[in-house]
């Protein structure tokens, strides 16, 4: 059930970021439902309406599965196979996601609120991966304690890297650099920082895509070009040591798929700006970001293995000779 809910959550993360990019957020002007009903009615916005509510109903599907699931834990909560806290946490996420999701609405696309509804759409995601994977049975070698470490500060820097996409995405930033390597022919435009960054303004729409003038749109994509060059050679430093310093088949595995889905999201941030930023190309962006964090989270529960020990019944260990 927990797989279900992984590829469930993975795609309301790329619906959501679809949604966005077709300035369809604003499709319902009401929550849970559209113009008080559960189905968009015809007329003039139609199309805008049904991507907003058919977003709507995957994450509604979504919330009955995490519902499922934490009836599911709670019930075998005296299993020490079943996870119980995780689940009540992902239960917690889905009610503050649910709450969010109104709030994107009644506050009118507020950038703060967008970039932290696609925070909790990514750790829910997270999260899902992680219970759906079984933990290896075995010891952890001394090489890769130090590996756990760096696994856990790479995710750190990714997260970091996904806020700042998703707050280039929430401000209209992603067009404001035409050109690669360069932005706008210059490898240091003219850039406000400190409007950039004012987390609590509103968004309000104008013919140019948002309130930011066009120096902080500028400062935004190149700090998300900057950060995207920083996580490159964090996570591809990490995936080539878990290639060279394990020989445990599931982290080489883990290694490899984390280095295949960095160079794949490099070359679609490259090719979405090289073609003006298309909505495919910037949705699988998204999609991009979501297989980020798929290889991080096998990574990581490949290195956090059940002890070997603990293959062995406890019946075995006292039964008499």
């Amino acid at each position: 059930m927990s797989l279900a809910g992984a590829i469930l959550a993975g795609t309301v993360v790329v619906l959501g970021a679809w949604v966005r990019l077709t300035d369809a957020g604003l499709g319902c002007p009401d929550w849970p439902g559209c113009y008080g009903h559960v189905f968009p009615q015809g007329g003039e916005g139609f199309a805008k309406a049904l991507h907003e509510m058919i977003h709507r109903y995957f994450a509604s599907s979504l919330g009955l599965v995490v519902c499922a699931l934490l009836v599911w834990a709670l019930a075998n909560r005296r299993d020490p196979a079943q996870p119980v806290i995780p689940v009540v946490g992902l239960s917690v996420l889905i009610v503050a996601q649910g709450a969010l999701g109104r709030l994107t609405v009644t506050l009118l696309l507020k950038p703060l609120i967008v970039t932290a509804h696609l925070l909790g759409g990514m750790t829910t995601f997270g999260i899902l991966c992680w219970l759906s994977r079984t933990p290896p049975h075995r010891e952890v070698p001394d090489a890769e304690r130090g590996l756990r470490i760096a696994s856990l500060a790479a995710l750190a820097v990714l997260i970091v890297q996904i806020a700042l996409g998703g707050w280039t995405s929430s401000n209209y930033a992603g067009i404001a650099c035409p050109d690669f390597p360069t932005c706008r022919s210059a490898w240091w435009p003219e850039m406000n920082f400190r409007q950039a960054f004012v987390l609590n303004h509103a968004l309000g729409l104008d013919d140019t895509g948002g309130s930011l003038q066009d120096p902080a749109r500028v400062a935004i994509h190149v700090t998300h070009r900057l950060g995207a060059v920083v996580v490159a050679v964090v996570l591809i430093g990490l995936s080539a040591a878990t290639i060279l310093r394990t020989r445990e088949r599931t982290v080489r595995f883990a290694g490899g798929l984390l280095m295949a889905a960095v160079i794949t999201q490099i070359c679609i941030g490259i090719a979405a700006v090289h073609r003006g930023l298309p909505l495919p190309l910037a949705t699988l962006h998204n999609a991009g970001a979501a297989l980020l964090v798929l290889a991080m989270v096998t990574l990581l529960r490949a290195l956090w293995p059940v002890p070997a020990v603990a293959m062995v019944p406890f019946a075995d260990v006292d039964r008499p000779r």
